[in-house]
């Protein structure tokens, strides 16, 4: 089940999720319902933007505004769970 496996992934601060915003880290990272994504390789978030959002943060009130679904997070890895 996806809990048992959370619990085997690290728990990632707000502050280190930030760092990962695509301008000084070569990781991207961002953050959706608790769960934090690396979108590295995604052409769509190169530098860390991706249409008006930024990467280092949680999007999860942002999404309620997007034109896609939850769905679009099953294409990244989860690497962490937001602490």
């Amino acid at each position: 089940s996806v809990q048992k496996k959370d619990n085997n992934l690290p728990k990632i601060s707000l502050r280190m999720l930030s760092l990962h915003n695509g301008q000084d880290k070569k990781m991207i990272w961002v953050a959706f319902q608790n769960r934090v994504y690396d979108v590295t390789e995604s052409r769509l978030w190169l530098n860390g933007k991706h249409y008006e959002h930024w990467a280092g943060q949680d999007l999860t009130a942002e999404l309620a505004s997007a034109p896609h679904g939850i769905a679009v997070f099953d294409k990244f890895e989860c690497i962490g769970i937001l602490d």
